[in-house]
């Protein structure tokens, strides 16, 4: 019968230790590289300072004054996305956002209405949006809140901030097989 040295009694479960520490090391790796830059309390509190102040500016200006417009901020950067009657509409809003104390830019992802919607098309796009966002809630992968959705005539505009590539196509399917979707809007962006 073969004799074992004390040595091997000692490097063999060290070795798988140390292979069980690489293999948490590399998931651990892999896990921060799905999840964004972090940010401060500090920052997300004058994030949302900053989103009711373009809110608020866009719906008192009186060139503008509309509710598809959505705005999102993060670390000073605000998106504008949704739909404007003109191509007027969208410039003043982007003037309008840049004019507001701490904003350092605006990602403009404003698209312009084509054709008149009637009250049909509203009350079907209503519902495919609480859809598209009920969706996206109960997928495990997304975790986020940071993504906008608007409907007009069945076209669906996801706009917002996503941890990863990975959420920003998870998204983007989620929406696509929702009924009644003619079809899917990417305007959002990875969170740096």
């Amino acid at each position: 019968m073969p004799k074992f040295s004390n040595r091997f009694l000692i490097i063999g479960p060290v070795s798988i230790v140390l292979l069980a520490l690489l293999s948490a090391c590399n998931n651990n790796a892999h896990d921060a590289a799905n999840v964004a830059p972090a940010t401060t309390v500090g920052t997300e509190v004058d994030d949302s300072v900053i989103t009711g102040k373009v809110r608020s500016a866009l719906l008192s200006d009186e060139n503008i004054r509309s509710l598809d417009i959505k705005v999102k901020t993060r670390k000073g950067v605000v998106m504008l996305s949704g739909f404007a009657d003109n191509q007027t509409q969208i410039d003043r809003s982007i003037v309008v956002a840049k004019n507001i104390e701490g904003v350092s830019t605006v990602d403009n992802q404003l698209s312009v209405k084509e054709g008149k919607q009637t009250v049909g098309n509203k009350i079907d796009d209503s519902m495919i949006t609480a859809r598209v966002k009920s969706a996206l809630m109960a997928d495990p992968s997304m975790k986020s809140l940071d993504v906008l959705v608007t409907t007009r005539k069945g076209e669906v505009q996801l706009s917002g901030f996503v941890n990863n590539p990975i959420q920003l196509e998870s998204a983007m399917k989620i929406a696509n097989g929702i009924e009644g979707v003619t079809g899917v809007s990417n305007h959002m962006s990875i969170k740096n």
